[in-house]
């Protein structure tokens, strides 16, 4: 199923070429490499359309508008080099696909492991890490966003190209070779997508088709896109649809969808896309600050749960500033109220939002609707120094608080390395061409951390060094102390719940302590899950002692002793305890 826009390869060897230029000006040129420069004259919506005679699969392009300046195709499928570069035409699909009827597992027992591709040594070094994440019992792997973006370093959020994968990871064969490889390990392969914004550099649609933005509303990523208009919806549809067939990925994590000012496209996309791809299972997950349930309610299967990382967060390191200050009164009552709940804010003001309400009712939603973290590319790299929480907190309070999110029902997510408790930061880094975008990214930075002593040693993050610190493996794989953990928890999850997560509902919620929580859930089997936590330096009071048959259930206790503590109905300090009592 290819794309409305771009270059298209037909059966007769010719290709089309479609670009929506309604304000390119006059002199609009396609340039096919070899032959003569071809004159384009838009249609009255702005349509471009021409179809070139023996055009394969392999021929450069690019577009000339009448100043002389030279425009990739914003739909290019490939580029030639980087975002200023020609295109390349693609023809269909000629990789011999080993698992082609592979199905990733139900949603609601997924585990999720996000990872930044190029410092994983790009498509093809990733794919030999698979194999050990597979092992740990990770089943599903999330790439940070691919889309083409300027030079070989970058988080991926500055891309332009929104079907075309960057080449500094490796060929489109090498990215199909990964996914390949995955399927038959039995891991699924997520793909983080950004269509709220295009980076600052490369992006030529303002000259091609202003109306693509909205005039006089505004993103901090700079124009809202235009998501009323049916050729930018078509435009993003056909994207979110060409990596899930092309490169056969099994699921999609959409950015910062808050900044998209239209919803209606979101609230259609999900019915939209798994009619396109039937009888295929794909995985949707947004990220939305506005915590607006109706988007799970109308397809999507989860949302990244900042609310429940935030509170976490803040009984871990204590911290309070910027948005942590809306969860530090009474942590443990927030903490209760997003296990059982998903979000904290279903409506009421947020005072670091200037008392703005926030969020919409969770209470009915499925625990699989919330994707749970502790640590993710964005809460760990948007620190100053990108310090893990490994450097952040006590130890043995992170090891309780990993386990509260291994075992409870919701989807866990794993950020790349924590899994072996990699002390490395995970910096902001750019390779920005333009020196004076990169400079202007140096100083913006020193303006968002200017109140701190420490701010002189900022990293340069268009650095190659920044980026070089930011790898959290080390040369060599290594079997530690958090890697046992992590899948002795996993195991658990496996063996124990995995197989009744569907159907899932939570049944209390209360507050033991300061940092100490009691939650339980009915499972789909009708087994009740009970999760003790004590993120705090003391220990708390049981509502009554564990009986010697909830002690004979005990799956996992996180320090020696707590089950001795339990007995006398004391929850010792920094401690996670999980029951799962069979059903009657």
């Amino acid at each position: 199923m290819s794309p409305y826009f771009g270059a298209n390869v037909q059966p007769d060897g010719s290709a089309v070429f479609r670009l929506w230029a309604p304000t390119a000006g006059p002199g609009l040129r396609l340039e096919i490499s070899g032959r003569a420069p071809i004159d384009l004259q838009p249609q009255l919506d702005g349509l471009v359309e021409h179809r070139v005679p023996d055009c394969p699969a392999g021929t450069r392009y690019c577009y000339r508008l009448g100043d002389g300046t030279r425009v990739p195709d914003p739909a290019s499928r490939l580029q030639d080099g980087d975002v200023h570069d020609c295109s390349i035409v693609m023809g269909q699909d000629d990789y011999l696909w080993r698992h082609v009827s592979w199905q990733p597992p139900p949603w609601e027992r997924t585990v999720l492991y996000e990872v930044h591709v190029g410092l994983a040594g790009g498509y093809n070094g990733l794919r030999e890490r698979l194999a050990d994440l597979a092992a740990l019992g990770v089943t599903a792997i999330e790439l940070m966003p691919i889309s083409d973006f300027p030079g070989p370093r970058n988080w991926g959020y500055d891309g332009v190209l929104p079907y075309a994968p960057d080449t500094a990871y490796g060929t489109p064969t090498e990215l199909k070779r990964l996914i390949d490889c995955a399927h038959g390990l039995g891991l699924a392969v997520m793909l983080d997508v950004v269509y709220n914004h295009f980076g600052p550099d490369g992006n030529y649609l303002p000259r091609l088709a202003q109306p693509f933005f909205r005039e006089g509303v505004t993103t901090p990523w700079g124009a809202a896109i235009d998501f009323r208009r049916p050729e930018v919806m078509r435009f993003f549809e056909d994207s979110a649809c060409y990596w899930l067939d092309e490169y056969r990925f099994d699921g999609l994590r959409l950015d910062a969808v808050h900044a998209i000012e239209d919803e209606n496209w979101l609230l259609a996309l999900p019915q939209r896309l798994r009619e396109r791809l039937a009888p295929r299972r794909v995985y949707l997950v947004i990220e939305d600050d506005k915590n607006r349930s109706r988007l799970l309610r109308a397809g999507f299967d989860a949302q990244w749960n900042d609310d429940g990382h935030h509170v976490l967060h803040h009984l871990l390191t204590g911290e309070t500033a910027s948005y942590y200050s809306d969860y530090a009164e009474s942590p443990a009552r927030v903490l209760s109220r997003c296990l059982a709940q998903g979000w904290q804010y279903q409506g009421q003001a947020s005072r670091f939002r200037n008392g703005k309400p926030r969020g919409e009712a969770s209470d009915d939603l499925a625990p699989s609707s919330f994707v749970w973290f502790l640590q993710n590319h964005d809460q760990t790299g948007n620190r100053a120094f990108g310090e893990r929480l490994i450097q952040l907190c006590d130890e043995q309070a992170l090891q309780a608080a990993v386990a509260l999110q291994l075992l409870s029902p919701s989807i866990p997510m794993m950020f790349m390395g924590e899994e072996i408790g990699s002390n490395a930061p995970f910096l902001y880094f750019t390779s920005h061409t333009d020196e004076a975008l990169a400079d202007a990214v140096r100083h913006g930075r020193q303006r968002e951390f200017e109140a701190l002593a420490a701010v002189a040693d900022l990293l340069d993050p268009n650095s190659p060094d920044t980026y070089q610190r930011s790898c959290p493996w080390p040369e060599n794989s290594i079997e530690n102390a958090w890697k046992t953990y992590y899948k002795h928890l996993l195991d658990l999850r496996q063996r124990y719940l995995s197989p009744c997560l569907a159907g899932s509902r939570s049944e209390a919620s209360i507050v033991l302590g300061p940092a100490a929580v009691q939650a339980q859930w009915r499972l789909g089997d009708g087994a009740l899950l009970t999760l003790l936590t004590n993120l705090g330096s003391e220990p708390c009071r049981l509502p009554q002692a564990l009986s010697a048959t909830q002690r004979q259930a005990l799956r996992y206790e996180s320090v020696d002793g707590g089950l001795a503590q339990a007995a006398i109905g004391e929850l010792p300090a920094r401690c996670t305890l999980c029951l799962l009592e069979e059903p009657k």
